[in-house]
């Protein structure tokens, strides 16, 4: 796997990270700081984490689905990146209202945020790729782009906020679909 396709599979799993980053510092305007170090690290660290599970978990899986795991690692990526969008598109008028500082709160975010890469890591385990630089690269991403949301604050989320998932959810798709055309020779 190229370092170009790393880096926007990290990207693609840190759009929700920025977006959920932009919501928080929204009604957090005072403690950007603060927020941007405590979601920065816990989005960076469940990133890298999740992605690993979920390669473990396609790792042990490879034998007995050799010869479709490409469909697989496509159905996958989709299904994440439509959610993305969905998620994209939806209202979700309670996002300002949430104490975005308890520890309930940060491992609620920082799990939802990295469901996606939890399906990547299991895609890249039935492919056999680069796991550990990917997981790297989605964690560094992810913390930077969390740092970045909460900095930017209500600002950007009034504006782009949702359009980051979207952006997100579209790469993820069309990474997969670069590896089913890949593996069916098309590419």
């Amino acid at each position: 796997m190229d370092l170009l396709l790393i880096i926007l599979i990290g990207i693609s799993l840190a759009m929700d990270c920025l977006a959920v980053s932009l919501a928080a510092a929204t009604s957090n305007p005072s403690q950007k700081i603060r927020l941007a170090v405590i979601l920065g690290i816990s989005f960076g660290v469940f990133q890298a984490g999740m992605m690993l599970l979920g390669w473990g978990a396609g790792s042990t899986l490879i034998g007995a689905i050799s010869g479709i795991d490409h469909w697989i690692a496509f159905i996958i990526l989709a299904l994440i990146g439509a959610k993305m969008i969905y998620e994209g598109i939806r209202a979700d008028p309670d996002r300002e209202k949430r104490d975005y500082f308890s520890l309930s709160s940060i491992l609620i975010l920082a799990t939802a945020t990295s469901i996606d890469s939890l399906g990547v890591g299991l895609s890249l385990g039935l492919l056999a790729g680069n796991i550990l630089l990917v997981a790297l690269v989605a964690g560094v991403i992810s913390f930077l782009f969390a740092c970045s949301g909460a900095m930017l604050g209500g600002f950007m989320s009034e504006r782009f906020g949702k359009n980051f998932e979207i952006l997100g959810g579209a790469i993820l798709i069309g990474i997969g679909l670069k590896i089913l055309l890949e593996h069916m020779a098309l590419l």
